[in-house]
């Protein structure tokens, strides 16, 4: 499945040592302003290469628009967009012909499909999220225009919260050819109420769905997450007075629909699967073998995963969003 959401369709495309990567998106309004400028700056945010702490690939990530935009603005119709792959080093991918990563999506696709791209993982690489980012750009350029603000960053490093140990778990995994995990936190502030459409259309259903489709996400928490199991009634309860509410433990959620609270949203990343460290393993033919990964990995991909998150979160609320326009054509913050 390559495509997602019903009013604000993306569908991305290509592999990670491809000629090239990219989305096309169906349901954008007509007639709104947006640049290849404004889709760049989200991708600046997310491309390798830009620190000791993430991948040393070195991809510019230019986003170039192909269709669906006229004098800057848009015209209703489908909105194709292009990212080159400009370095790849598929050399360095040789040896995964016939062997597979522990924990990586390798065998899954080879028993799947019958048949695989090795190269940096093809299709399962952290590369096509480019392509998310770019259709979220778009969208959250919508949503800004509503008032609707989505942010996010990376709360822990391998329980590490202090942002200069965490810097320093990273570069300790990378340098040792381990890898780390994170947390990644997202608030989205000026959501209207109303979004969401209960009983399988719950917009916090929907942000589960979204964030666990990016690739090394193995819990969603919203709200108070799993602490709510260890809360009684009163505590977890957000109790209200003629001015609000006075706690967020649902994460501006109730019954699938959004409060008008700032909703909440926590990610648990594994640590990247490719690593240096020998480990056990077996080959297309099932013969027990051992790896050491070679390649240019992250030595953290929850660093990356932020934009990506943010992305995936206004892919969510863009098409809550129109889905509500539907009922009330006029839908404000203020009911």
């Amino acid at each position: 499945m390559n495509t997602f959401g019903r009013n604000f369709r993306v569908t991305t495309f290509g592999e990670s040592h491809g000629a090239a990567i990219g989305v096309v998106i169906d349901g954008c309004p007509p007639g709104f302003a947006i640049s290849e400028k404004e889709i760049q700056y989200y991708l600046d945010k997310r491309k390798p290469g830009q620190s000791d702490l993430v991948t040393p690939r070195k991809e510019a990530d230019a986003v170039q628009i192909l269709s669906g935009v006229f004098q800057g603005y848009t015209l209703g119709t489908p909105i194709c967009l292009l990212i080159q792959n400009t370095s790849m080093k598929s050399a360095d991918y040789d040896e995964l012909q016939e062997i597979f990563r522990p924990g990586h999506a390798d065998r899954g696709y080879f028993e799947k499909y019958g048949i695989r791209d090795h190269r940096g993982g093809g299709r399962s690489s952290g590369r096509e999220t480019a392509a998310r980012v770019a259709a979220g750009a778009i969208a959250r350029r919508y949503l800004e225009k509503e008032g609707i603000i989505i942010s996010g960053s990376l709360t822990s490093v391998h329980g590490e919260k202090v942002p200069e140990r965490m810097e320093q778990v990273i570069r300790d995994a990378r340098d040792q050819g381990e890898s780390v995990g994170g947390v990644v936190s997202l608030v989205v502030s000026g959501c209207p109420p109303g979004l969401g459409d209960p009983v399988f259309g719950k917009l916090d259903a929907l942000i589960a769905y979204a964030m666990m489709g990016i690739g090394g996400v193995k819990a969603v928490e919203i709200g108070s997450g799993v602490m709510a199991a260890s809360m009684t009634g009163s505590e977890h309860n957000d109790q209200m007075t003629s001015e609000g509410y006075l706690s967020n433990n649902a994460g501006g959620i109730l019954g699938g629909i959004s409060s008008g609270q700032d909703i909440l949203v926590r990610l648990s990343i594994k640590p990247t699967p490719s690593i240096r460290t020998l480990q056990q393993t077996v080959d297309t033919n099932g013969m027990e073998r051992k790896i050491s990964v070679k390649g240019r990995h992250d030595p953290c991909i929850a660093v990356r995963i932020v934009p990506v998150a943010e992305a995936m979160m206004a892919l969510v609320l863009m098409d809550a969003l129109l889905e509500q326009r539907k009922i009330i054509p006029d839908c404000r913050q203020e009911p």
